[in-house]
């Protein structure tokens, strides 16, 4: 197994330059495994992630095996049962791949760890409120009306993702299936913690049609 080292461009440097890097380690035909390394301290090492994944999507590479090194326990992590730390390191060298459920949105932007639908308010500057709207897990609704915020999340197995309301207790509620779709007058995304500030009509995650390939214990 030939693996080889993906680590984040240069703040402020152009999503293509991520994609140049992927595509330059795939090169060589022989690496079949990217190690995703964020360093110690990067703000928002499970969004590195998904936008790696995103690469091996977009040009239908996702034969390649991917090991997660995140520094820092992350919803990722915790979704997928990952170490973080050493542990990943030694993981990512070691361990087998698993073929696992790819969630994305209709933006073409992969979940790997935690996304949620949001109410937004005001222009400059933005901020959040309560979501007005509804949110259908595959064909059961799981609300209509107004609340905090949708929670979404994937999931290590079929049917491949699950959304909850966003409440102060935080136990329960779930309901999975293959896709997530809100709609609202004041929608937005918040995609691994980092909010898009555009009002949207409706947004989905759903289960790709092809899985992806996870190191995992």
């Amino acid at each position: 197994m030939v693996s080889t080292e993906i680590v984040p461009p240069p703040p402020g440097a152009e999503a293509a330059a991520l994609s140049r890097a992927v595509n330059a380690a795939l090169a060589d035909p022989a690496v079949r495994r990217l190690i995703v390394r964020p360093p110690a301290g990067y703000a928002d090492p499970d969004l590195f992630l998904s936008q790696v994944v995103g690469v091996l999507m977009r040009h239908e590479r996702l034969d390649i095996e991917v090991a997660y090194v995140a520094p820092t326990a992350t919803p990722a992590t915790k979704v997928y049962s990952l170490p973080h730390g050493e542990g990943a390191a030694v993981l990512a060298e070691t361990g087998v791949a698993q073929e696992l459920p790819l969630i994305r949105d209709d933006a073409a932007t992969v979940l790997v760890g935690r996304a949620r639908h949001v109410g937004l308010t005001g222009t400059s500057p933005v901020q959040v409120t309560a979501l007005h709207g509804e949110t259908y897990v595959d064909s059961a609704r799981l609300f209509d009306g107004d609340v905090r915020a949708v929670v979404i999340e994937p999931l290590p197995q079929a049917p491949g993702v699950r959304a909850r309301l966003d409440r102060r207790f935080r136990f329960g509620g779930w309901l999975t299936g293959r896709a997530v779709q809100t709609g609202g007058t004041n929608l937005a995304v918040e995609r691994e913690g980092v909010l898009t500030p555009r009002v949207l009509k409706r947004s989905t995650f759903y289960r790709h049609h092809l899985d992806w390939k996870l190191v995992r214990p």
